[in-house]
């Protein structure tokens, strides 16, 4: 018997001696209340010095290790380890749980800090990538994620002193992070030359920006910025652990054993030198340290806590020890004294008083200690030692008696016999040695019966036996002292043992779990007097049981708090006491032991609160005496609502078939038919599975559900409403305290909860996410702001929401059993409790988490299982209706009393005004007082009460009542059998609403000329049903077997009906009696069909494979139709009635003649000319089209022709209604899609006049009756049909902008490869040869000349300290959109390239810059709110979305002073390619360049994510939010238009519906424009515009443009539209259109750009001005009144830009690109002053050096010079055929040396004249030429190739100088080379794919600037021979800057890009005299 029940007393934990020192830093400090807050194993301790008290916190799993105090000192988080971590926000003073914070890191959390409020909180993970992670720990959110570090990070802390600051620091590395919206972005601190590169452990902020550190080598280091400014050397000679500030400095700890105080200036105070001190030892280690005032805190690594006053220093106080570092497996208790004893392996033994809880001896000895025993007259004690020795001390004062070695390995367990005269040691060799304790201990004997390890010994009391148990759980007795084995059992069973420690034993069986072996419980003793038993287990737990417990899977009670293995638990020698010590955590827990009968007094303790749960609810015992589940209960717990296909899993699958079916679908397809229908009544109540859910609304109006359908009826006019937002079964329903909104919880695989309006019948929001499988309870809170909902997976998760946010507020595991019911407190928004099997519990919330605690039933009480619950009259009570016809009445989590209320299982409840209600399976509704004490009025459901007026008939009397609702002066009843009635006050009944009760519905018939139809079941029911007006059930009939099919005779007098036993029966069809019956086939029938006319043939269809053909007027079978291999599912007559027309299950299509059977083959193209009388077939060509796409998955199951023969209505497995054009030829019909039906679709029909179509659903027991609406007629309303799953495979045709943009794949910089294909080893890889002439030291030889001749830049030369970026020539129109816009009312304009947004002034040319984006910006937006005037958001290229710094991101900027008020890490890998601010200006919409290409909306200001969905499978171009919205918006792109609405935290989509305009196709949609009243405008690729009125196409705009609009723009103040497209320039046309708000009448403009074809890429309309940007990097302002063009931006439409030229004397230079044209800036003008089209990409660039004549080398090998001045060709010449990289005038201006990619250097002679011969070329270069620069005397050229080389010629000889002395000697005139020693130094080190590309010296000769593959722009000091120079980096390019120039007098540095396309003009600022 005992095991039934875990035992009624309890364990409270009272002490914890120790302190987690070990592996922790930082985790001790002062609260406010001066107690002392540190952990130890799992819990959180608070130890007052003062009373010597500790109060516990036990809200975590496992480990604690990090601990931070809130500044106000009362509040206090920790994080444990584990594989789901979380963090605690606990309150000191009353140990109760605040918050809890989980989900996001793995493994364990590091380190924790509280910002200076006290608001955020910050966590370090122990992940791969120690994720650093901001928190508002209130609500429980998480606010900023990144990566922190590839190493460990040690200490993290937010800078006080600086908003949004935090500094972390970690394994050689120290990090300064900033945060911005919700990026957290990191910039590593720069340690220089100051200090060493090290391990930084512990860090302190200060003002000024000065951070202050620990290192690894005791010298503090201080930081101000990012940079490392001074170190304080030798501060402690060791590792700094740990650093606190307060108020009046600093205190440092370290492992030298030292405390440091400093004052705030960090200068040195004092030292107190910890090991020098009385309590003081050798190795000391400081870990943690705390100054409040004048006390100091101190914990060490060997677990205590020192307390010092600051004047008496030298005397620190020990307030509390535990063991060190090392497993701790001793334990042992004293005999007669409260005293425990502990041993472990840092070898110390130690005694702990149990009263006075302290530590009261200590000794070391020379070994690990593994276990302890103290003999009977607690004298002696003896240890057991890891060598295999062991040792006996005196207990008076640890002086030792023995000491033996007689083993080698561990001795693991001894004990004293009862008579204190032998001593048992067994040892881990598996013997057991027995000693004589009176001689000295001399050997006696020895045990060898085990073959492993000993683990537990026992005496009896007799000390005549001992019993042990080893390592392979065997249990074997030996008689004493000698020690031979006992083998006869009987001997052994009157044996009364003195002790219990075994864990194997018949009495100690209940301890091990039912179904299992394994070996996990390390330690038991049993109280015989309090008959319980204590275990100790490898995953920390404490237990209780009662003892003995012979059966497996005893109950028990649990306690947590030790974090990895228990090894040892032991009752105090009074039974007053458990100590239980931990192997790991090196802890001991000392727990209080409360008996039954005080546990009425301790009440207050009885429920732990934690986590986990304390009571048991492991398993079942054996002897189970849980009552049995009512049969109903149990069916609705077998239940499974998992689908094979979720909705969800369509649109993948369709995209996985697509890519299958590609080729099938070459046929032109049907359109889909013109009809559509309407869901206009629908007969059922979801009763069978559900509870609850049937309530009034506000006006009086019944809201319920069924199948995939809420259902809004108005019992005054018979009609219903419908809510169709769901896609599967809707499972729950609750209705808002204010009963005008409705929240729907559904099946799926990610299920969704929709909260709606009953009125407008519109989603409010959609909650998904958290829920796996389906959503089966849910509950407003009282103030309607809340919502709970509670899921069906494993653990049935309970979700508490913000659902008007749609934010997720906590999440918790509720329970492994079903949950029937979660109920929200009126009185407390944070409470609420939950019912289901077996099952009560009361949770409050803290922050992301719920803590829950079980209802507490006393101790005779069981578990009952729970079917509903209500809140009482106060926050307190609690009621809850139990399976067995109870209501339990609960104060707090206290069961107080029971009622019993109904005879089977409560089902529901309801609190009225002043009392109760409540309904149960007995089928009767009762009305309560407020306190349950007397029930006031019983009505029972029965068909005498009800009313005479009453539709519809009860179908058995008191049926199952499963929801009862109070409102309008009437009981509304829901039934099991899915009925609703209305119970008046006065008691009659009135029917409602009805359909059929639990199981499949197949039978479907409809009458041949009256508006009913008939349905026949599995649940034996045959109904006939009325379609008109009245909508109700007109009669029903109860069958002996359940039936599958039914058929009208075509006169409607009889009614067939075939049953599942095989038998079928003729009824009369206005009474439903017998007429004839027949049994002639065992399996179901399943179709019936009387042949048309007279209806002399009656065709009965079995799943045996056969038809039988009866004459209805003999009743015989006349005939048989055989040869079907399988089942048959359908059959249909001719309209002779002499053909039948079968289907099987084997997708066969057969016909047979009748009367007699005979089958016969039809070619399929004469099927359809037979004259068919009704068609529900399925197979065959007529309706090929009707499968879908994902066919394999599942069937269609019914379908259904019109009358006239045009549409066809199907049905299929996954709920879908789908109407189809008849014939349905050709695969893959289109169709209009309708979804109402939950599972599978049984069975469709028509009514005789096609008005109505009539569908069942299989499980989901509804009929649902829709109206035909004929083509033309529409009324606009929510939710019509979709469209078809194949998309159209033309697109509108193609163009080469749009392919290139849809292509198109962004890189981002970190992972740019090299632009030119370069080969060989790097320069700063190779090795140098060393130079023949090394001169000696001391040397008469002529000093070294220069290396660059300088040309005069002043008398002093000033090296260039800086680059200020001034000007950038450039516009990303490419493969960009919509990304130039007005600011300031037109005075400015903004725009992008590469990684800079840039302000540019219209009348003075000037530009600002932001460039705080590091990597090229895709979209640019501008906010149109007034509130927000001049806030811009830039997207950006970006990797992978994992947080980090190259993760892609949106930045929010201020246009006018460049301040980045916000950044957003997004999600969307890859890049962000469109943003969008809503009406407000306060959400912003971003568009991804991911696979799904993800659409996200942001509240931009916070950086909170709102809404995330996957927008479509191809490209999106554009996603713009309507100008007068928050919550709607339209995305365009491939084939792709849709309209979205964001409800809550969902987005919900339509596609736009084509299916209303003839001939209309979904193109690729390139842009967007708004309309007043919903209207919507898309431009295609074709160059239409097309007209949307919500979704729904209704004008096309044909040819807008000639070309694809790729720019549409709304003026906001008018609502003008302009657009922009792609077209060529003509009299009546142009790319500009201004058009009037219907998109009627336009206006069209030209652009003067002089282009073939304008391509217009970005349009904009300010105050009587359009700015248009072009694909050719135009920027445009055209004039609206008189239409004239004014170029503003001018750049090179096509990249890279290989060549560049300064000017010799002004401020000119040239551009040559790939795009043929050369250009001329003018850098004063800040404009282009010329262009020359060349025909040809253009390779490079050069000024002759009068600046007379330019030449210009070319892609294809020709070269051409012109004279400057008339810009006429002076020479040109083909003399290679590959590209010229670079080409030279000599200084003399008398040479041309000209390098191509052949190898060569070719050299011409000037002053021969344009005839341009070649003299000579330089020999053997052995790669493609890169650069070339002339020596000042022109007798030289230096030339650097692409194989890393750099080689100097002769000039004009072309002779290869090979001396390395003479060309050391050589001056050259200019140097762009990237080689030769000389630039050893612009290498870096991260260059393994990327090159340096360019480089040029400055004139003065003293600076240098290169250019990258990673767009970076370098300056260096000239020459840098040093590798790894130190050098200065500026931003902006894209990847690779192809050149770079000084401008003369070193005014300016131009850079040239490869991929933007861009000139970058910098400004050069000279270090100052």
């Amino acid at each position: 018997m005992a095991a039934r029940s875990a035992p009624s007393c309890h364990l409270r934990l009272e002490w914890v001696y120790g302190y987690r020192g070990h592996q922790c830093r930082n985790n001790l400090y002062y609260t406010a209340a001066k107690e002392i807050v540190y952990f130890v194993a799992g819990v959180g301790v608070v130890y007052s010095p003062r009373e010597h008290r500790q109060k516990f916190y036990r809200g975590h799993s496992d480990d604690i290790i990090s601990l931070a105090l809130h500044p106000e000192r009362v509040l206090v988080a920790t994080g444990q380890v584990g594989k789901e971590p979380y963090i605690c926000v606990w309150d000191s003073y009353t140990v109760q749980t605040i918050s809890v914070l989980k989900d996001v890191h793995t493994h364990g959390i590091a380190c924790l800090a509280f910002d200076l409020d006290g608001q955020r909180l910050v966590s370090v993970g122990l992940d791969s990538k120690n994720a650093v992670c901001v928190w508002d720990w209130k609500r429980g959110k998480m606010l900023s994620m990144a990566p922190g570090h590839t190493d460990r990070i040690f200490d993290i802390s937010w800078d006080v002193y600086q908003p949004n600051k935090l500094v972390s620091c970690g394994v050689k590395h120290i990090k300064f992070w900033s945060l911005c919206g919700n990026a957290l972005t990191p910039k590593r601190g720069v340690f220089g030359k100051t200090g060493d590169l090290q391990t930084i452990l512990c860090l302190a902020c200060a003002r000024d920006e000065l951070t202050y550190s620990g290192a690894l080598n005791g010298d503090i280091y201080v930081w101000k910025g990012i940079n490392l400014i001074r170190t304080i050397q030798g501060a402690h000679t060791a590792g700094i652990f740990s650093m606190n500030a307060c108020e009046e400095g600093f205190a440092t700890g370290g492992r030298d054993g030292c405390i440091r105080l400093w004052d705030l200036t960090f200068k040195p105070i004092t030292v107190i030198d910890l090991r020098e001190t009385e309590q003081g030892y050798k190795g000391l280690s400081v870990r943690s340290v705390c100054w409040r005032g004048d006390h100091i805190l101190v914990g060490t690594q060997d677990s205590e806590i020192f307390e010092i006053v600051v004047h008496e220093r030298n005397k620190p106080f020990l307030i509390m020890q535990g063991h060190c570092e090392g497993e701790l497996w001793a334990l042992a208790v004293h005999p007669t004294k409260p005293l425990a004893v502990t041993g472990s392996d840092d070898r110390s033994v130690r005694i702990w008083s149990l009263v006075d809880h302290a530590l009261i001896a200590r000794c070391n000895m020379e070994e690990p200690i593994r276990c302890a025993a103290v003999n009977v007259d607690g004298i002696h004690l003896a240890l057991g030692m890891k060598d295999g020795s062991f040792t006996v001390l005196r207990v008076r004062d640890m002086t030792e008696v023995v000491h033996i070695k007689d083993r080698k390995e561990a001795i693991h367990e001894l004990k004293y016999s009862p008579d204190g005269t032998y001593l048992a040691v067994g040892c881990n060799d598996s013997s057991v040695d027995i000693y004589g304790v009176s001689q000295r201990y001399k050997k006696f004997g020895e045990c060898v019966g085990s073959l492993s390890f000993i683990t537990h010994l026992d005496w009896s009391s007799d000390s005549r036996y001992l019993q042990t148990n080893d390592g392979n759980g065997k249990r074997l007795f030996y008689r004493m002292p000698g020690g031979k084995e006992v083998t006869n059992k009987e001997e052994i069973k009157g044996v009364h043992w003195a002790s219990w420690t075994c864990v194997s034993g018949l009495e100690v069986n209940g301890i091990w779990p039912k179904y299992s072996d394994i070996n996990d419980i390390n330690s038991v003793d049993g109280n015989y007097t309090g008959q319980v038993l204590v275990t100790a287990d490898d995953y920390g737990i404490v237990k209780l049981f009662r003892y003995p417990c012979l059966r497996k899977g005893a109950k028990f009670k649990k306690y947590i708090g030790h974090s990895a293995h228990v090894t040892n638990v032991r009752w105090s020698h009074d039974y007053q006491w458990v100590i239980s010590i931990g192997g790991a955590d090196h802890s001991v827990f000392q727990w209080k032991f409360i008996p039954e009968r005080k546990l009425k007094d301790a009440l207050h303790i009885a429920p732990q609160e934690n986590l986990a749960d304390s009571n048991s609810d492991e398993s079942d015992s054996d002897l189970s005496d849980v009552p049995e589940l009512d049969s109903e209960i149990e069916q609705e717990t077998q239940l499974t609502y998992r689908r094979q296909v979720y909705t969800e899993d369509l649109p993948q699958l369709k995209e996985q078939y697509k890519e299958k079916q590609k080729s099938g679908t070459s046929k032109r397809r049907e359109r889909a038919p013109g009809n559509s229908i309407r869901l206009h009544f629908v007969h059922g109540y979801r009763g069978y599975d559900c509870r609850s859910n049937l309530f009034y609304t506000q006006i009086g109006e019944i809201v319920y559900h069924v199948a995939a359908v809420g259902v809004i009826y108005n019992r005054q006019q018979n009609t219903q409403r419908f809510y169709l937002g769901h896609d599967d079964d809707i499972l729950c329903l609750a209705i808002h305290p204010v009963k005008d909104y409705v929240a729907t919880g559904q099946v799926g695989r990610d299920p969704s909860v929709h909260i709606w309006d009953t009125e407008t019948i519109k989603p409010l929001s959609i909650l998904k996410g958290y829920h796996q499988y389906g959503v089966c309870a849910v509950d407003f809170s009282a103030d309607g702001k809340r919502l709970a909902s509670v899921g069906i997976d494993d653990s049935h998760t309970i979700v508490l929401w913000d659902w008007k946010k749609g934010e997720k507020l906590s999440i918790a595991r509720g329970s492994k059993d079903k949950i029937f019911v979660v109920k929200m407190n009126p009185y407390v928004p944070d409470k609420l409790i939950t019912a289901g099997i077996k099952h009560m519990k009361f949770w409050r919330r803290a922050g992301g988490g719920l803590i829950g605690r079980k209802g507490y039933v006393g101790t005779p009480g069981k578990n009952d299982t729970m079917m509903c619950a209500v809140y009482g009259w106060t926050e307190e009570m609690a009621f809850s209706g139990t399976s067995t016809g109870d209501v339990c009445i609960w104060r707090d989590i206290f069961l107080v009393k029971t009622v019993k209320a109904h005879d089977g299982p409560v089902f529901s409840m309801h609190a009225l005004e002043k009392g109760f209600v409540t309904g149960g399976k007995d089928g009767v509704v009762a009305l309560w007082d407020d306190s349950f004490e007397r029930c006031l009025k019983t009505y029972a459901i029965k068909r005498a009460a009800l009313a005479p007026g009453s539709k519809g008939l009860l179908l058995e009397d008191n049926p199952s009542i499963r929801a009862i609702s109070l409102g309008h002066g009437h009981l509304l009843v829901g039934t099991k059998n899915g009925e609703i009635l209305e119970v008046d006050k006065s008691g009659p009944i009135t029917l409602l609403v009805q359909g059929h009760m639990e199981g499949e519905v197949w039978g479907l018939a409809t009458h041949p000329y009256l508006p009913i139809c008939a349905t026949v079941s599995d649940d034996k029911t045959l109904r006939i049903w009325d379609l008109s007006p009245s909508h109700c059930m007109l009669a029903v009939r109860k069958l002996k077997k359940g039936g599958r099919c039914c058929c009208f005779s075509p006169d409607g007098k009889a009614l067939a009906v075939g049953l599942n036993d095989g038998s079928f029966l003729m009824a009369n069809a206005d009474t439903l009696e017998d007429l004839v019956s027949f049994h002639h086939r065992k399996d179901i029938i399943s179709d019936i069909r009387f042949s048309p006319g007279s209806g002399k043939y009656l065709a009965v269809a079995s799943h045996d494979s056969f038809i039988d053909i009866y004459n209805v007027m003999s009743s015989k079978r006349v005939g048989t139709c055989k040869g079907a291999t399988s089942y048959i599912t359908h059959i249909d007559w001719d309209v002779r009635g002499k053909l039948l027309q079968v289907n099987t299950g084997a997708k066969e299509q057969l016909f047979f003649e009748a009367p007699r059977g005979k089958k016969q083959t039809i070619p399929s193209g004469e099927v359809e000319k037979i004259g068919w009388a009704s068609w529900t077939s399925v197979l065959g060509l007529c309706c090929e089209g009707i499968w879908p796409v994902i066919g394999e998955v599942t069937d269609v199951t019914a379908s259904c022709l019109t009358s006239d023969k045009t549409v066809l209505a199907t049905g299929d497995d996954l709920g879908f209604v789908k109407l189809f054009r008849y014939p349905a030829k050709g695969k893959f019909g289109k169709f209009k899609r309708y979804v109402a039906h939950s599972t599978h679709v049984t069975n469709v029909r028509w009514t005789f006049d096609d008005s109505m179509l009539v569908t069942l659903g299989g499980t989901d027991m509804s009929l649902m009756v829709w109206t035909n609406e004929m083509e033309g007629y529409r009324e606009k309303r929510p939710c019509d049909s979709e469209e078809s799953d194949i998309d159209s495979e033309e697109d509108g045709g193609y163009d080469s902008d749009v392919t290139r943009e849809n292509e198109i794949s962004y890189t981002i910089r970190a992972l740019s490869t090299n632009i030119r294909p370069v080969f060989g080893i790097k320069p700063h890889l190779q090795q140098k040869e060393p130079s023949v002439d090394e001169r000696p030291p001391v040397s008469r030889a002529p000093p070294q000349p220069v290396k660059l001749q300088t040309n005069n830049v002043g008398k002093k030369k000033r090296p260039i300290e800086d680059l200020v970026l001034e000007l950038v020539f450039g516009y990303r129109g490419r493969d960009c959109r919509n990304n130039v816009h007005y600011l300031n009312d037109g005075d400015d304009i903004i725009y992008h390239t590469a990684s800079v947004g840039i302000v540019h002034n219209i009348a003075t040319g000037t530009q600002s810059f932001y460039q705080e984006h590091n990597d090229d910006i895709l979209c640019l937006t501008v906010n149109q709110h007034p509130k927000f005037i001049n806030i811009v958001a830039t997207g950006q290229v970006g990797d992978s979305a994992d947080m980090s710094a190259t993760a892609p991101s949106i930045h929010i900027w201020d246009a006018v002073n460049k301040q980045t008020l916000s950044i957003l890490r997004c999600y969307h890998s890859k890049g962000v390619c469109s943003v969008s601010f809503s009406a407000t200006g306060k959400l912003l919409l971003s568009v991804g360049l991911d696979p799904e290409h993800t659409i996200t909306i942001w509240r931009w200001q916070e950086g909170a994510k709102i809404a995330s969905r996957a927008g479509h499978n191809q490209r999106i171009f554009v996603a713009e939010f309507r100008p007068d919205s928050d919550s709607q918006f339209v995305s365009v792109g491939v084939k792709h238009v849709k309209f979205w609405t964001l409800a809550g935290r969902a987005l919900l989509s339509k596609k736009g519906l084509l299916s209303t305009l003839q001939d209309a196709r979904m193109q690729t949609m390139l842009a967007v424009a708004f309309g007043a009243n919903n209207l919507t405008f898309t431009g295609t690729i074709s160059g239409d515009v097309c007209v949307w009125k919500d979704h729904i196409l209704c004008r096309i705009v044909a040819k807008a443009h000639n070309g694809p609009v790729f720019a549409m723009y709304t003026t906001l103040r008018d609502g003008l539209i302009v657009t922009g497209g792609k077209e060529r320039p003509s009299k009546e046309g142009g790319a500009v259109k201004l058009w009037d708000q219907e998109l009627r009448r336009c206006r069209a403009f030209r652009l003067e750009t002089g282009q073939v074809t304008d391509c217009v890429r970005s349009v904009c309309r300010g105050k009587g001005k359009i700015l248009v940007g072009t694909r050719n990097a135009e920027i445009i302002e055209v004039g609206e009144k008189n239409a004239a063009c004014n170029i503003l931006v001018n750049g090179h439409v096509d990249g890279p830009i290989w060549g560049l030229a300064t000017h010799p004397s002004r401020d000119f230079f040239l551009s040559a690109a790939e795009d043929g044209t050369v250009r001329l800036w003018d850098i004063a003008d800040k404009k282009m002053l010329n262009k020359v089209n060349l025909g040809h990409a253009a390779r490079t660039v050069c000024y002759s050096p009068e600046g007379d004549m330019v030449a210009i080398g070319m892609k294809n090998g020709e070269f051409i010079i012109l004279l400057v001045s008339s810009l006429k060709i002076w020479g040109k010449k083909r003399d290679r055929r590959c590209a010229i990289h670079d080409i030279r005038f000599s200084p003399d201006s008398r040479f041309l040396a000209v390098g191509s990619s052949e190898n060569s250097v070719d050299f011409y002679d000037l002053t021969l004249g344009p005839t341009l011969n070649r003299i000579s070329y330089c020999k053997d270069i052995p790669s493609f030429v890169i650069q070339m620069d002339f020596s000042a005397d022109s007798r030289h050229l230096q030339v650097s190739t692409g194989c890393y080389k750099r080689h100097v010629y002769e000039v004009p000889s072309g002779k290869h100088l090979m001396d390395q002395a003479a060309i050391d000697r050589i001056t050259w005139a200019t140097w762009t080379s990237i080689l030769g020693d000389e630039v050893m130094g612009i290498w870096s080190r991260h260059a393994e794919k990327a090159d340096v590309t360019c480089a040029c010296v400055s004139h003065s000769g003293i600076s240098l600037v290169t250019g990258d593959d990673f767009g970076m722009v370098k300056l260096f000091d000239f020459p840098c021979p040093e590798k790894f120079a130190k050098h200065k980096r500026f931003l902006g390019h894209s990847p690779h800057v192809t050149n770079i120039r000084f401008t003369s007098g070193d005014r300016h540095v131009i850079s040239a890009g490869g991929d933007d396309c861009s000139l970058f003009v910098w400004k050069c600022v000279h270090m100052p005299h």
